[in-house]
């Protein structure tokens, strides 16, 4: 069966076939580490990671590149010149690259936490000046782009109008119109320097104040968002590669501005499938700073947020985001995640029963329920060839989940399944589970000592609260999270903890 994905680009399925045969070129949008990564991030970074282990799974070689964007996030919403690195380095009182460093080490941590398989390159902005300077004068030397006060602007005119001709205009991922946005685009920062509105930068002229800057043709700088991508995506990937992805906040204008910069300078647009997975939402509201609902994933996993009524375990976090097709809206909320939870507990107990128990003589395997587990287990396949539908198959697993517990429990006869379907079910259960869905056991095992340490602290923790010093309890549950130790309220008073 073929693998077929949603495309973006053509809005619609289609069937999945490689540049070059065996091989899979995919880029992935990666964090700006001017702070640390939110439980908005969690659901990109853990759909595309499925992605790269299908991929994987199927037997292709993939390289898979997921950049850092470490040289300030420069937006087209109004603060186009602002550097938030520098800023929030002057507020945490680091230099710019200590900043980086510190959420970038946090995105690692997470990263790990959710079991996430490293991407084979991680390129970052700034490592990369030089290769997004030469794209930039290519831009220029074609036309498409002009300088305006040591700033250089791309022309979306210019190319929206020779582009259009050739099937490619500007809008084409998002399905906007030119004229339309040219009519909606509001007044930003140095708008007079822009021949139209909807013109976007490709490198800026650093003001005074600005920390992070490069020398450049154009005077002292630094690169606009857009251009970073395009430059990396070309180096490591090709003129054209197989697969770009990114959250659907992201197809405009990013993705977008990405297609015109790549086809002016390859004469050819940059990825043949588009993936944008959809947005979690909090309570029925889109996540953001201005509705004071941005979770970290420290506070995630700790529970320190006042929305949250428990930390979450980050196999938790994966398996909710799973449980929802990419593209559907995710809605966030307590209950949501502690359904998860549960759900989690109850697919995983009964996968180690599955691969603890062994299946009997068989002489009487019962037809009938074999049957329905192999069609149940060909299902995974059929369901994942279907733009990666992993909550379709995690269904079909609690479907087969009763089965198994029935034969642990012995309400249902041990031989009722066939050495070769009971082999099938261990083995399937195991690859989709562990190596596809990435999920793992969080309980660790030790001679004791790990444990005696963590009930001392969780004592303290306890006698803390119980004399109203939230300072040290807070302190204790904080510094542990940071160090991938979870501590877990629970309803009768006591605590739990898991680690990562």
């Amino acid at each position: 069966m073929s693998l077929k994905i949603y495309n973006s680009l053509t809005r619609q399925k289609e069937v999945f076939t490689p540049i070059t045969e065996g091989h899979v070129g995919m880029y992935v949008c990666g964090p700006t580490v001017s702070g640390e990564s939110h439980l908005g991030h969690a659901r990109p970074y853990i759909t595309f990671d499925v992605v790269f282990r299908y991929f994987l799974h199927l037997g292709y070689k993939v390289r898979y590149v997921r950049n850092i964007t470490d040289a300030g996030h420069f937006e087209e919403e109004g603060r186009e010149a602002e550097d938030k690195i520098s800023k929030k380095a002057a507020l945490e009182r680091l230099e710019p690259m200590e900043l980086v460093h510190k959420y970038t080490s946090l995105f690692h941590k997470a990263m790990r936490a959710f079991n996430n398989l490293e991407p084979s390159i991680e390129p970052t902005a700034t490592g990369h000046i030089v290769e997004q300077i030469v794209m930039i004068e290519k831009i220029i030397a074609d036309g498409y782009a002009y300088v305006a006060n040591g700033s250089v602007y791309f022309d979306v005119e210019k190319y929206n109008t020779d582009y259009s001709r050739k099937g490619l205009p500007y809008g084409m991922l998002s399905g906007r119109i030119l004229e339309d946005m040219l009519e909606t685009t509001r007044e930003l920062d140095n708008q007079e320097e822009k021949k139209n509105k909807a013109d976007f930068a490709l490198w800026k002229n650093a003001p005074p104040e600005h920390i992070m800057r490069w020398v450049s043709p154009w005077g002292e700088g630094f690169p606009g968002w857009h251009i970073e991508c395009s430059a990396m995506s070309t180096k490591y990937l090709g003129e054209e590669f197989d697969l770009h992805g990114g959250g659907m906040d992201l197809q405009f204008p990013h993705h977008e501005c990405e297609i015109a910069q790549s086809t002016v300078c390859n004469h050819k647009t940059p990825a043949r499938f588009w993936m944008h997975n959809n947005m979690i939402t909090i309570n029925g509201r889109k996540m953001g700073k201005s509705y004071n609902n941005v979770i970290t994933f420290t506070q995630l996993f700790s529970g320190d947020h006042p929305m949250l009524e428990q930390g979450y375990q980050p196999m938790t976090i994966r398996f909710f985001i799973l449980q929802t097709h990419y593209r559907s809206t995710l809605d966030f909320g307590n209950e949501a995640l502690q359904a998860a939870e549960k759900g989690l507990k109850r697919l995983w107990e009964s996968y180690e029963n599955l691969q603890a128990l062994q299946p009997g003589n068989a002489v009487s395997a019962n037809k009938e329920l074999e049957a329905k587990v192999l069609k149940l287990l060909e299902e995974f396949d059929e369901f994942m060839n279907d733009d990666f539908n992993t909550a379709k198959v995690l269904a079909n697993m609690f479907e087969l989940v009763p089965v198994i517990n029935g034969i642990k429990d012995k309400h249902i006869p041990s031989d009722a399944l066939s050495a070769a379907v009971w082999a099938q079910l261990q083995q399937k259960m195991k690859v989709y589970i562990e190596d596809i869905f990435g999920l793992k056991d969080e309980t660790i095992a030790d001679d004791g000592k790990l444990d005696g340490v963590l009930q001392i602290l969780m004592t303290l923790r306890k006698e803390a609260k119980t004399r109203k010093d939230y300072v040290t309890s807070d302190k204790i549950r904080n510094e542990l999270a940071q160090l991938g130790v979870m501590l877990k309220d629970e309803k009768d008073g006591s605590m739990s903890y898991s680690i990562a």
